[in-house]
Protein backbone atom coordinates (compact mmCIF):
# COMPACT_ATOMS: atom_id res chain seq x y z
CA UNK A 1 0.00 0.00 0.00
CA UNK A 2 2.71 2.46 0.96
CA UNK A 3 4.66 1.95 -2.28
CA UNK A 4 1.57 2.55 -4.45
CA UNK A 5 -0.48 5.08 -2.46
CA UNK A 6 2.12 7.23 -0.70
CA UNK A 7 2.75 10.26 -2.92
CA UNK A 8 4.90 12.09 -0.38
CA UNK A 9 2.69 15.20 -0.60
CA UNK A 10 -1.06 14.75 -0.11
CA UNK A 11 -0.85 11.30 1.46
CA UNK A 12 1.72 9.60 3.66
CA UNK A 13 1.29 5.90 4.47
CA UNK A 14 3.36 4.67 7.41
CA UNK A 15 3.12 0.90 7.99
CA UNK A 16 3.45 -0.40 11.55
CA UNK A 17 4.19 -4.02 12.33
CA UNK A 18 1.25 -5.28 14.41
CA UNK A 19 0.86 -8.19 16.80
CA UNK A 20 -1.99 -10.04 15.16
CA UNK A 21 -5.61 -9.28 14.32
CA UNK A 22 -6.95 -9.08 17.87
CA UNK A 23 -4.23 -6.68 18.99
CA UNK A 24 -4.73 -4.66 15.80
CA UNK A 25 -8.41 -4.29 16.70
CA UNK A 26 -7.57 -3.22 20.24
CA UNK A 27 -4.99 -0.74 18.91
CA UNK A 28 -7.60 0.80 16.59
CA UNK A 29 -9.93 1.22 19.57
CA UNK A 30 -7.38 2.54 22.07
CA UNK A 31 -4.24 3.99 20.44
CA UNK A 32 -4.53 7.57 19.23
CA UNK A 33 -1.74 7.27 16.65
CA UNK A 34 -3.33 4.36 14.74
CA UNK A 35 -5.63 5.19 11.82
CA UNK A 36 -6.35 1.75 10.36
CA UNK A 37 -5.56 -1.92 10.89
CA UNK A 38 -5.94 -5.36 9.32
CA UNK A 39 -8.43 -7.46 11.31
CA UNK A 40 -9.70 -10.98 10.59
CA UNK A 41 -13.44 -11.51 10.97
CA UNK A 42 -13.05 -13.96 13.86
CA UNK A 43 -11.04 -11.42 15.87
CA UNK A 44 -14.24 -9.42 16.47
CA UNK A 45 -15.96 -12.31 18.25
CA UNK A 46 -12.77 -13.21 20.11
CA UNK A 47 -12.30 -9.68 21.46
CA UNK A 48 -15.92 -9.59 22.59
CA UNK A 49 -15.96 -12.99 24.30
CA UNK A 50 -12.39 -13.20 25.64
CA UNK A 51 -11.74 -9.56 26.54
CA UNK A 52 -15.31 -8.45 27.16
CA UNK A 53 -14.96 -5.42 24.88
CA UNK A 54 -18.46 -3.99 24.37
CA UNK A 55 -20.14 -2.35 21.36
CA UNK A 56 -17.33 -3.08 18.88
CA UNK A 57 -19.58 -2.68 15.77
CA UNK A 58 -20.52 0.81 16.99
CA UNK A 59 -16.92 1.85 17.64
CA UNK A 60 -15.33 0.79 14.36
CA UNK A 61 -16.06 0.97 10.65
CA UNK A 62 -14.67 -1.09 7.79
CA UNK A 63 -13.21 0.22 4.56
CA UNK A 64 -13.00 -2.94 2.48
CA UNK A 65 -12.67 -6.69 2.50
CA UNK A 66 -9.15 -7.82 1.62
CA UNK A 67 -7.58 -11.27 1.39
CA UNK A 68 -8.28 -14.53 3.24
CA UNK A 69 -6.21 -16.36 5.83
CA UNK A 70 -6.39 -20.15 5.81
CA UNK A 71 -6.79 -22.05 9.07
CA UNK A 72 -3.99 -24.62 9.31
CA UNK A 73 -4.04 -27.37 11.94
CA UNK A 74 -0.83 -29.37 11.86
CA UNK A 75 -1.44 -32.51 13.91
CA UNK A 76 0.21 -35.77 14.84
CA UNK A 77 -0.61 -38.52 12.35
CA UNK A 78 -2.77 -40.44 14.83
CA UNK A 79 -5.12 -37.42 15.13
CA UNK A 80 -7.54 -38.16 12.29
CA UNK A 81 -10.41 -35.73 12.94
CA UNK A 82 -11.16 -32.47 14.71
CA UNK A 83 -13.06 -34.39 17.39
CA UNK A 84 -9.91 -36.39 18.13
CA UNK A 85 -8.47 -33.21 19.65
CA UNK A 86 -10.91 -33.48 22.58
CA UNK A 87 -8.78 -33.30 25.73
CA UNK A 88 -5.53 -33.03 23.75
CA UNK A 89 -2.69 -30.51 24.14
CA UNK A 90 -2.67 -27.84 21.44
CA UNK A 91 -0.54 -24.80 20.72
CA UNK A 92 -2.21 -21.73 19.17
CA UNK A 93 0.01 -18.66 19.19
CA UNK A 94 -1.90 -15.61 20.37
CA UNK A 95 -1.26 -13.42 17.33
CA UNK A 96 -1.93 -15.94 14.55
CA UNK A 97 -3.86 -18.92 15.90
CA UNK A 98 -5.67 -18.37 19.17
CA UNK A 99 -8.85 -16.61 17.90
CA UNK A 100 -9.57 -19.35 15.37
CA UNK A 101 -8.78 -22.10 17.90
CA UNK A 102 -11.07 -20.67 20.59
CA UNK A 103 -14.00 -20.00 18.25
CA UNK A 104 -13.83 -23.25 16.28
CA UNK A 105 -13.40 -25.43 19.34
CA UNK A 106 -16.09 -23.65 21.34
CA UNK A 107 -18.64 -23.77 18.55
CA UNK A 108 -17.86 -27.42 17.79
CA UNK A 109 -18.09 -28.43 21.45
CA UNK A 110 -14.46 -29.55 21.74
CA UNK A 111 -12.58 -28.99 24.98
CA UNK A 112 -8.80 -29.05 24.67
CA UNK A 113 -5.75 -27.79 26.55
CA UNK A 114 -4.79 -24.76 24.44
CA UNK A 115 -1.37 -23.21 25.08
CA UNK A 116 -0.79 -19.69 23.70
CA UNK A 117 2.03 -18.42 25.89
CA UNK A 118 5.15 -18.93 23.76
CA UNK A 119 6.34 -17.70 20.39
CA UNK A 120 5.04 -19.40 17.22
CA UNK A 121 8.30 -21.18 16.40
CA UNK A 122 8.56 -22.40 19.99
CA UNK A 123 5.01 -23.73 19.87
CA UNK A 124 5.66 -25.52 16.61
CA UNK A 125 8.79 -27.06 18.08
CA UNK A 126 6.71 -28.38 20.98
CA UNK A 127 4.54 -30.21 18.46
CA UNK A 128 7.52 -31.53 16.51
CA UNK A 129 9.19 -32.56 19.76
CA UNK A 130 6.18 -34.55 20.91
CA UNK A 131 5.02 -32.17 23.68
CA UNK A 132 1.84 -31.14 21.84
CA UNK A 133 -0.73 -32.96 19.72
CA UNK A 134 -1.48 -30.14 17.28
CA UNK A 135 -0.45 -26.62 16.25
CA UNK A 136 -2.92 -24.08 14.83
CA UNK A 137 -2.17 -21.03 12.67
CA UNK A 138 -4.37 -18.62 10.71
CA UNK A 139 -2.01 -17.50 7.93
CA UNK A 140 -1.83 -17.19 4.17
CA UNK A 141 -1.67 -20.44 2.25
CA UNK A 142 1.91 -21.44 1.52
CA UNK A 143 3.34 -19.85 4.68
CA UNK A 144 7.06 -20.78 4.88
CA UNK A 145 6.83 -21.78 8.55
CA UNK A 146 4.43 -24.58 7.50
CA UNK A 147 5.93 -25.46 4.11
CA UNK A 148 9.34 -25.90 5.72
CA UNK A 149 8.25 -28.41 8.37
CA UNK A 150 10.54 -31.42 7.98
CA UNK A 151 8.29 -34.47 7.95
CA UNK A 152 10.32 -37.24 6.33
CA UNK A 153 8.97 -39.84 8.76
CA UNK A 154 5.36 -38.82 8.09
CA UNK A 155 4.57 -38.15 11.75
CA UNK A 156 2.47 -35.06 11.01
CA UNK A 157 -0.25 -33.93 8.62
CA UNK A 158 -2.69 -31.09 7.96
CA UNK A 159 -5.96 -31.91 9.69
CA UNK A 160 -9.33 -31.54 7.97
CA UNK A 161 -11.64 -28.89 9.46
CA UNK A 162 -15.31 -29.49 8.59
CA UNK A 163 -17.33 -26.64 7.16
CA UNK A 164 -20.00 -27.28 9.77
CA UNK A 165 -23.10 -25.16 10.25
CA UNK A 166 -21.91 -23.57 13.56
CA UNK A 167 -18.92 -22.09 11.69
CA UNK A 168 -20.54 -20.84 8.52
CA UNK A 169 -21.33 -17.28 9.64
CA UNK A 170 -17.61 -16.47 10.01
CA UNK A 171 -15.60 -18.90 7.91
CA UNK A 172 -15.46 -19.97 4.27
CA UNK A 173 -14.50 -23.38 2.87
CA UNK A 174 -10.89 -23.84 1.78
CA UNK A 175 -8.53 -26.71 0.98
CA UNK A 176 -4.88 -27.68 0.84
CA UNK A 177 -3.33 -29.85 -1.88
CA UNK A 178 -0.27 -32.05 -2.02
CA UNK A 179 1.24 -29.60 -4.52
CA UNK A 180 0.93 -26.79 -1.98
CA UNK A 181 2.13 -28.82 1.00
CA UNK A 182 3.94 -31.96 -0.19
CA UNK A 183 5.36 -32.36 3.31
CA UNK A 184 1.94 -32.54 5.02
CA UNK A 185 -0.63 -33.68 2.44
CA UNK A 186 -0.52 -37.13 0.80
CA UNK A 187 0.24 -37.12 -2.92
CA UNK A 188 -2.72 -36.44 -5.25
CA UNK A 189 -5.05 -35.76 -2.31
CA UNK A 190 -6.76 -32.72 -0.86
CA UNK A 191 -7.39 -31.65 2.75
CA UNK A 192 -10.52 -29.55 3.31
CA UNK A 193 -10.26 -26.69 5.79
CA UNK A 194 -11.52 -23.16 6.51
CA UNK A 195 -10.56 -19.63 5.55
CA UNK A 196 -11.29 -16.36 7.34
CA UNK A 197 -11.63 -12.96 5.61
CA UNK A 198 -9.38 -10.05 6.54
CA UNK A 199 -10.91 -6.57 6.76
CA UNK A 200 -9.29 -3.14 6.63
CA UNK A 201 -10.81 -1.43 9.66
CA UNK A 202 -10.85 2.11 11.00
CA UNK A 203 -12.03 3.81 14.19
CA UNK A 204 -15.44 5.48 13.95
CA UNK A 205 -14.10 9.01 13.86
CA UNK A 206 -16.51 11.99 13.98
CA UNK A 207 -17.09 13.32 10.42
CA UNK A 208 -15.79 16.79 11.33
CA UNK A 209 -12.48 15.50 12.71
CA UNK A 210 -9.11 15.68 10.96
CA UNK A 211 -8.64 11.92 11.47
CA UNK A 212 -11.86 11.29 9.52
CA UNK A 213 -10.70 13.52 6.65
CA UNK A 214 -7.26 11.88 6.68
CA UNK A 215 -8.68 8.38 6.26
CA UNK A 216 -11.08 9.67 3.59
CA UNK A 217 -8.06 10.79 1.55
CA UNK A 218 -6.57 7.32 1.96
CA UNK A 219 -9.81 5.70 0.77
CA UNK A 220 -9.83 7.81 -2.40
CA UNK A 221 -6.27 6.75 -3.15
CA UNK A 222 -6.80 3.06 -2.31
CA UNK A 223 -10.02 2.60 -4.28
CA UNK A 224 -8.73 4.65 -7.20
CA UNK A 225 -5.55 2.56 -7.48
CA UNK A 226 -6.84 -0.88 -6.50
CA UNK A 227 -6.18 -2.07 -10.06
CA UNK A 228 -2.48 -1.24 -9.69
CA UNK A 229 -2.28 -3.23 -6.47
CA UNK A 230 -3.82 -6.25 -8.22
CA UNK A 231 -1.17 -6.34 -10.96
CA UNK A 232 2.29 -7.97 -10.86
CA UNK A 233 4.66 -7.66 -9.11
CA UNK A 234 2.25 -7.02 -6.22
CA UNK A 235 1.25 -9.90 -3.97
CA UNK A 236 -1.27 -12.29 -5.61
CA UNK A 237 -3.51 -11.96 -2.55
CA UNK A 238 -4.57 -8.52 -3.79
CA UNK A 239 -6.62 -10.30 -6.46
CA UNK A 240 -8.88 -11.60 -3.67
CA UNK A 241 -9.87 -8.05 -2.75
CA UNK A 242 -13.38 -6.95 -3.68
CA UNK A 243 -13.87 -3.36 -2.59
CA UNK A 244 -17.66 -3.43 -2.97
CA UNK A 245 -18.24 -6.62 -0.95
CA UNK A 246 -20.18 -5.98 2.26
CA UNK A 247 -19.10 -7.24 5.68
CA UNK A 248 -21.98 -8.66 7.71
CA UNK A 249 -22.52 -7.04 11.11
CA UNK A 250 -20.40 -3.97 10.40
CA UNK A 251 -21.02 -0.57 8.82
CA UNK A 252 -18.75 0.71 6.06
CA UNK A 253 -16.75 3.90 6.60
CA UNK A 254 -18.94 6.55 4.97
CA UNK A 255 -16.36 8.03 2.55
CA UNK A 256 -15.74 4.49 1.29
CA UNK A 257 -19.47 3.94 0.76
CA UNK A 258 -19.76 7.35 -0.91
CA UNK A 259 -16.93 6.42 -3.30
CA UNK A 260 -18.68 3.16 -4.21
CA UNK A 261 -22.03 4.90 -4.67
CA UNK A 262 -20.45 7.14 -7.31
CA UNK A 263 -19.16 4.22 -9.35
CA UNK A 264 -21.14 1.87 -11.56
CA UNK A 265 -21.62 -1.46 -9.75
CA UNK A 266 -20.65 -3.45 -12.80
CA UNK A 267 -17.24 -1.81 -13.00
CA UNK A 268 -16.19 -2.38 -9.40
CA UNK A 269 -13.30 -4.82 -9.32
CA UNK A 270 -13.93 -7.94 -7.28
CA UNK A 271 -11.72 -10.98 -6.94
CA UNK A 272 -13.74 -14.14 -7.73
CA UNK A 273 -12.71 -15.75 -4.43
CA UNK A 274 -13.61 -12.76 -2.29
CA UNK A 275 -17.08 -13.96 -1.38
CA UNK A 276 -18.52 -13.33 2.05
CA UNK A 277 -19.28 -16.15 4.43
CA UNK A 278 -22.87 -14.95 4.74
CA UNK A 279 -23.38 -14.93 0.96
CA UNK A 280 -22.08 -18.46 0.62
CA UNK A 281 -23.99 -19.70 3.66
CA UNK A 282 -27.24 -18.43 2.13
CA UNK A 283 -26.38 -20.13 -1.16
CA UNK A 284 -25.56 -23.38 0.68
CA UNK A 285 -28.86 -23.30 2.56
CA UNK A 286 -30.81 -22.76 -0.65
CA UNK A 287 -28.91 -25.52 -2.45
CA UNK A 288 -28.96 -28.11 0.35
CA UNK A 289 -31.98 -27.22 2.46
CA UNK A 290 -29.89 -25.95 5.36
CA UNK A 291 -28.50 -29.38 6.26
CA UNK A 292 -24.82 -30.07 6.86
CA UNK A 293 -23.06 -31.54 3.83
CA UNK A 294 -19.77 -33.35 3.32
CA UNK A 295 -16.55 -31.41 2.78
CA UNK A 296 -16.38 -32.62 -0.83
CA UNK A 297 -19.96 -31.49 -1.51
CA UNK A 298 -19.29 -28.19 0.24
CA UNK A 299 -16.22 -27.54 -1.88
CA UNK A 300 -18.21 -28.33 -5.02
CA UNK A 301 -21.02 -26.06 -3.84
CA UNK A 302 -18.49 -23.26 -3.26
CA UNK A 303 -17.22 -23.61 -6.84
CA UNK A 304 -20.84 -23.53 -8.04
CA UNK A 305 -21.37 -20.45 -5.92
CA UNK A 306 -18.38 -18.65 -7.45
CA UNK A 307 -19.68 -19.41 -10.95
CA UNK A 308 -23.13 -18.19 -9.91
CA UNK A 309 -21.67 -14.91 -8.59
CA UNK A 310 -19.73 -14.42 -11.83
CA UNK A 311 -22.96 -14.94 -13.77
CA UNK A 312 -24.80 -12.44 -11.56
CA UNK A 313 -22.15 -9.81 -12.29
Amino acid sequence: MASVLDDGDKLRVLPILGKGSVQNLIDILRLKNIDMGFVTSDALEFAKTEYNIPDIPKRVRYITRLFHNDIHIVARQEIRSLQDLQGKKIFAERSIGLPAARIIFRRMGIQADIDSQTDPDGGLQKLLGGERDAWIASVSKGAPVIKNIKNEAGKFHLLEIPYAKPLQDIYLPSSFTSEEYPNLVAKDTKVYALAVPTVLMVYNWPPESERYRRVARFVDALFGKIGQLQQPPRHPKWKDTGISINVAGLERFKPAQDWLDKTQPGTTQQGPTAATAEEFRSFLVQKNGGENVSQQDTAKAYNDFLRWRAGQK
